[in-house]
């Protein structure tokens, strides 16, 4: 047992560094990892939440009009570039009854905005049928409407839309450090809707072309 040796100073030492190079390098894999699984999560949620918004406003933008009577006066009442109002005659007072030349029914006179309900500098993407204003989609950054002719020329009278173009920015809920976002986002007539935020939230942009096919039958 008196021959026996056990470990230096220096060796503990020695051992003690490689071992923190090596759990340096573990935890270091490992946040790497976990900041880019947190990074994709948020768009993941972000891009769902962005399509899922886009497909219900489309649909209900796309029968803007709808007046199978020809007595609903159905049209396109607002048209601002953040802000679309528009009145369509769907059905009666009860589901299984057909239009009744009103578009006092729900789901029938409809408004989208942005709007910061929570009074927290969020922007939430809002839909309004007269009942109050009701969140489509959180942490919109831009919502832009732009109206266009049968020519798909820029028209500034309701009469004569045919069609809506909409362009949505949305960014993630939480930020990323380590990235800024130095983007300047446009519509797709180039103009821009959104300056640089120079921020570290990631944002993405989905924009579409949507044909009323029910202004100007009638």
């Amino acid at each position: 047992m008196r021959s026996q040796k056990g470990f230096t100073l220096m060796e503990l030492l020695v051992a003690m560094f490689v071992a923190g190079i090596v759990m340096a390098g573990v935890y270091s894999a490992y946040y790497s990892q976990q900041k880019s699984f947190l990074v994709q999560d948020e768009l993941a949620e972000m891009q769902q939440n962005l399509r899922a918004a886009m497909f219900f406003m489309a649909r209900e933008i796309r029968m803007a009009g709808c007046n199978p009577t020809g007595g609903a006066d159905a049209k396109i009442v607002q048209k601002d570039d953040g802000t679309i109002h528009f009145t369509m005659d769907l059905r009666g007072k009860d589901p299984d009854d057909p239009a009744d030349g009103d578009t006092s029914d729900p789901n029938e006179d409809i408004t989208y905005t942005l709007a910061d309900l929570d009074g927290n500098g969020i922007m939430e993407m809002v839909r309004d049928t007269g009942g109050g204003q009701q969140i489509v989609a959180e942490n919109i950054d831009a919502l832009d409407f732009r109206y266009l002719d049968e020519n798909g020329a820029i028209t500034g009278s309701a009469m004569l839309v045919r069609s809506v173009q909409i362009t949505i920015v949305a960014r993630t809920g939480r930020g990323d450090l380590g990235y800024q976002d130095t983007t300047s986002y446009t519509n797709l007539q180039g103009a821009e809707i959104l300056p640089p935020p120079n921020d570290n939230f990631r944002r993405k942009t989905l924009a579409t072309n949507i044909k009323c096919r029910n202004l100007g039958l009638l």
